[in-house]
């Protein structure tokens, strides 16, 4: 494991412990839990964008126009 120093404004740190504490965790437990959401939501944005690269724009606008039309009529 890597230890880390951060520096944070007191109320924020304060703020962190209570969440901490109220979930029945250690700071670090919920410094590692909001680390690998934040890797997941890093993670899959950066998918998207990947295979919004590799999109056809006018084909997607098209499968969009059809949606719409097959929901008025529903």
């Amino acid at each position: 494991m890597t230890a880390l120093t951060i520096q944070l404004p007191d109320d924020i740190a304060q703020q962190l412990k209570a969440v901490a504490k109220q979930q029945g965790r250690s700071l670090n437990k919920l410094f590692e839990q909001l680390s690998v959401q934040t890797i997941a939501n890093w993670d899959v944005e950066n998918r998207f964008k990947a295979r919004a690269a590799q999109g056809n724009n006018t084909e997607a606008l098209a499968i969009l126009d059809m949606l719409d039309a097959k929901d008025c009529r529903a």
